[in-house]
Parts: C-alpha cells; sequence; structure tokens
C-alpha cells in the first residue's frame, strides 16, 4: 500500500483488496506501515473489505498502524471494529 489512502487511490485499491479477500484463505493481513494520510474514502475501502472478509469467512487484520491513522481510526470508532494489530513499539 502507499503513503496514501485517500479519494484519489481507492479505486486502484478497492479491486485489488477485493481480489485478495476472494482468492486466499485465513486472515488476510495489510500492512499500513507506509500509510500517512487517510480520508473518508480510505476507512470506506477498509470497511468494506472487512465485509467482504466476513462473508467469506475471514478475517482482515491491520498491521503496522502508524500513530496518525491509528487516531484516526480511534476517532471513528472503527479500531473496535477492525482488528489492529499492534506493534511491539505501540503497546511499550
Amino acid at each position: 500500500m502507499g503513503s496514501r489512502l485517500d479519494g484519489s487511490t481507492v479505486a486502484t485499491l478497492r479491486p485489488r483488496l477485493h481480489a485478495a479477500v476472494e482468492s486466499g484463505v485465513g486472515d488476510m493481513i495489510v500492512d499500513l506501515s507506509g500509510l500517512e494520510m487517510i480520508d473518508s474514502a480510505g476507512l470506506g475501502v477498509l470497511v468494506g473489505t472487512h465485509r467482504r472478509a466476513l462473508r467469506a469467512e475471514r478475517r482482515l487484520v491491520l498491521r503496522g498502524v502508524p500513530p496518525r491513522v491509528m487516531r484516526v481510526l480511534a476517532i471513528t470508532r472503527l479500531h473496535r471494529v477492525l482488528k489492529v494489530e499492534l506493534s511491539p513499539a505501540a503497546v511499550a
């Protein structure tokens, strides 16, 4: 994933995420460590992918979530809906 997950990038990213959900089994790990900015369109893609994963009996797991993005997830309370793996540095 690039540095932005917003209205300008979701059109290309959404089909890739959905295809990944359909083509695999088990947890689907998405590394967000390089993500610098997310907007409502990006949040929508994550929620949509989460729902699609649940329908496929899978789980979307967000890994390496930067503090700035984690704040957005917390403000929107999506951190309670989406599975977020905290890095050891974030827990310490």
